[in-house]
């Protein structure tokens, strides 16, 4: 008893300023629980960008005091040690753990494996201070006061694989490009909250807690499909190379609902490791640049004519070698002698002379036909948002036909003087191979959350821009771009099924100086077009090795990703033949020219 009592007022009276000061360290803190953020899957559920257990390192800068730490330099010894591990300047760490608080963060999201040598270090420290303490020593441990929170990292499976889709996280765990900005609310939960005693940096298990759990962000399901989007990537990303372009992009979309089955960009980044990634190559260029698509572009052209009872696919164009509009002389791609084509074969040849002398039958002026094609432009989707809400998403350029010059009045019709990006062109052919009725483009299918319960994403919107008729037409004319000899697009052809396309070959306004420089070369086309399923649309950018026309470097793109695209879908052959419309009319025997002439 006499012990006991002498102990008692040991505590309560002699030292019990030296406890309360040492009580004063041991209060209770705050400490965030992160929310594990949610998933992003393809349409099979397979994970594309997902998270894996990772720790924060943390420190209490009270512990490296001289005092507590025995070691006059405790800041600058522990940032010594981390810095290689963290990857970190050890002055940024120490001044950290000079701060006068109970808490900092080191660094957050590391691996297992660097906690791991970290708590290896600790050991080590803490039994040399033992020993120090045995020996009569000061007894110091520079490691003491650093902790770990359990934290999660994102990591991406497939690598580069849609990385221009998805985006990326930034190092506060936050979405900062892609996908992962547009749906940060949805993918990131809401972060929890627990509340305990602490003493000497460590819970003290029997003072209670308090805690509100952190409620997980929502698993959000794409359309891409995995598959069809690494054979898109893969095409693409092998033209790009080999024909040293600055880029292309390759978008696959389902014809009948919109979605959006793959949108490949080459070069592309890898979202795991963005100190190797080339700040041009982190958007996704697919829905950020826009370009003069060129002669893609036409079949709204022709489809104007069309649906405006003008002409029909037999209507006879006489296309001469040079024509005078406006303040120019327009030719095509090849000079050739008079051509004798018909409508069709004036979008099987491409021709741009026979594309301005068929939309100048839209009006009784050309600037009523300027307004008439506008008006065509537009339903189709040029100079509109897509509707898919993406960040830093491009609505293209088209002007008020009132403010066309003189030669975008003609040079609009053949895709010139207008831009777009690739998936405003592949939602054009998307329109014609879905019967006219324009399908809003969407990349999200639904989301799924911590119930497991998944919601669809709301129905995509619907527009009728031409008629069933005009599009069934249509669709046979774009086979003769394939099929026909004359036609510009053979490379294209897919044995087994009917194939629809166009080629593209315009001139390129260069980023760099707003002027003309190099081609864009393009193919859009959708299959089977008695049956359409699957539109398919490339367009690569300033090639500079070998041949610059679209069907030549992008038809045999287009062939590569729809075959693969058609038997990952399991889409059976087509079972009838090509309409087999005439490309030219003879026009009969002709007057000889005078001598000399």
């Amino acid at each position: 008893m006499l012990v006991f009592v002498g102990r008692l007022l040991q505590v309560q009276a002699v030292d019990a300023s030296a406890y309360s000061a040492e009580a004063s360290k041991n209060r209770y803190a705050n400490y965030t629980l992160a929310a594990e953020r949610g998933d992003i899957t393809d349409r099979k559920g397979v994970a594309l960008a997902t998270s894996v257990d990772a720790y924060d390192i943390t420190a209490d800068p009270s512990m490296f005091t001289p005092k507590e730490s025995k070691a006059p330099d405790a800041p600058e010894q522990a940032a010594a040690l981390l810095a290689p591990i963290l990857d970190k300047d050890p002055k940024d760490l120490a001044d950290r753990l000079r701060k006068n608080t109970r808490y900092v963060v080191l660094a957050r999201r590391q691996t297992p494996q660097v906690w791991n040598q970290i708590k290896d270090l600790k050991r080590v420290f803490a039994e040399k201070a033992q020993a120090d303490k045995k020996n009569n020593g000061p007894g110091a441990n520079v490691l003491a006061g650093v902790f770990q929170e359990p934290s999660s990292k994102r990591v991406y499976p497939n690598g580069t694989l849609a990385a221009g889709i998805l985006g990326y996280v930034n190092a506060e765990g936050k979405g900062a490009g892609g996908l992962e900005s547009a749906l940060d609310k949805k993918l990131a939960g809401k972060d929890g909250e627990i509340t305990y005693a602490q003493a000497g940096g460590r819970q003290v298990p029997t003072a209670g807690s308090r805690e509100e759990p952190a409620v997980p962000g929502e698993d959000v399901e794409l359309t891409i499909d995995r598959d069809i989007q690494w054979a898109a990537q893969s095409a693409i990303t092998e033209q790009v190379e080999k024909s040293g372009a600055d880029r292309g992009y390759v978008i696959v979309q389902d014809t009948r609902t919109g979605e959006v089955l793959a949108m490949a960009n080459a070069p592309g980044f890898d979202p795991n490791d963005l100190s190797k990634a080339r700040s041009a190559a982190m958007g996704n260029a697919a829905l950020q640049d826009v370009y003069e698509p060129g002669s893609t572009a036409k079949v709204m052209s022709m489809a104007a004519v069309l649906e405006e009872k003008k002409a029909s696919p037999l209507t006879h164009v006489t296309v001469p070698n040079r024509l005078h509009r406006g303040d120019r002389l327009f030719k095509d791609d090849i000079d050739h002698p008079t051509w004798y084509l018909t409508l069709n074969g004036v979008l099987a040849k491409s021709s741009n002379i026979g594309t301005i002398l068929a939309t100048g039958q839209l009006g009784d002026t050309q600037g009523e036909a300027n307004r008439i094609l506008y008006g065509y432009l537009t339903k189709f989707g040029i100079g509109r948002p897509t509707g898919l809400d993406y960040p830093g998403e491009s609505r293209g350029i088209l002007a008020e036909p009132e403010k066309w010059s003189t030669s975008q009045q003609y040079t609009i019709p053949f895709g010139q003087g207008l831009s777009l990006n690739a998936m405003q062109a592949a939602s054009v052919y998307s329109t014609i191979a879905n019967g006219g009725v324009r399908v809003t483009p969407t990349l999200v299918r639904g989301t799924k959350g911590p119930d497991g319960r998944f919601t669809p994403a709301p129905a995509p919107q619907k527009t009728r821009v031409i008629s069933e008729e005009t599009a069934k037409t249509l669709a046979q004319m774009l086979e003769s771009v394939v099929d026909d000899e004359e036609g510009t697009g053979t490379k294209a052809k897919i044995p087994g099924y009917r194939v629809g396309g166009k080629t593209g070959t315009s001139n390129r306004v260069d980023p760099a100086t707003g002027r003309y420089k190099g081609y864009t070369a393009s193919f859009a086309g959708f299959a089977p077009t008695d049956n359409p399923r699957i539109t398919v649309y490339c367009a690569v950018q300033n090639p500079t090795k070998g041949s610059y026309f679209g069907g030549q470097i992008c038809g045999p793109i287009y062939k590569k990703v729809m075959e693969f695209a058609l038997k990952t879908l399991q889409v059976a052959p087509t079972g009838t033949a090509p309409a087999g419309l005439p490309v030219t009319f003879d026009p009969g025997p002709q007057p000889t020219p005078p001598p000399g002439q």
